[in-house]
């Protein structure tokens, strides 16, 4: 199977929020979806690939700046998904490969990413590609105020 992988635009909307329902498990709403799509993708600090096949986006990959002022530049990948029907073709290594490209075009120092703990074959998957495992963390957030829309999506990432 030939894929493309090229830029996202945001006519791959539908695509990128059905890939978050599906593989990721993100029920976020449609109309927030094109929101924050429109924004990331004004953003000189953003960029989201996507993989094309038989016409229809089947993964995505998004990443930005990570600047730290106790480490060099790297890029953070903040989230990737392929359909479970089109994996183990190469469309993850291919997304996370344009990812590194852009970084070592910009002059980042390397790549990180951040996965779930019950993640184990994807976990294993980061491994294959050349990641290796850093420290254990725990996630914190504190959300201010709830808007429209994002107050089911809120409640349930506050239950742990």
């Amino acid at each position: 199977m030939n894929f493309v992988i090229r830029e996202c635009t945001f006519d791959d909307v539908d695509y990128i929020y059905k890939l978050n329902c599906i593989e990721m498990g993100y029920d976020y709403p449609i109309e927030n979806t094109r929101k924050q799509l429109k924004m990331v993708l004004s953003s000189c600090r953003d960029i989201i690939y996507v993989a094309v096949l038989d016409e229809k986006i089947v993964g995505y990959v998004h990443a930005n700046d990570y600047n730290l002022i106790y480490a060099p530049p790297m890029k953070n990948i903040m989230g990737i998904a392929v359909s479970g029907e089109y994996k183990k073709i190469g469309i993850g290594k291919a997304l996370l490969n344009a990812v590194e490209n852009w970084a070592k075009a910009d002059g980042a120092k390397g790549v990180r990413l951040v996965s779930g703990a019950t993640r184990k074959e994807a976990h294993e998957f980061y491994k294959r590609c050349g990641y290796c495992g850093g420290k254990q963390q725990l996630n914190f957030k504190k959300y201010f105020e709830e808007s429209e829309g994002d107050e089911m999506y809120m409640k349930k990432e506050l239950t742990f």
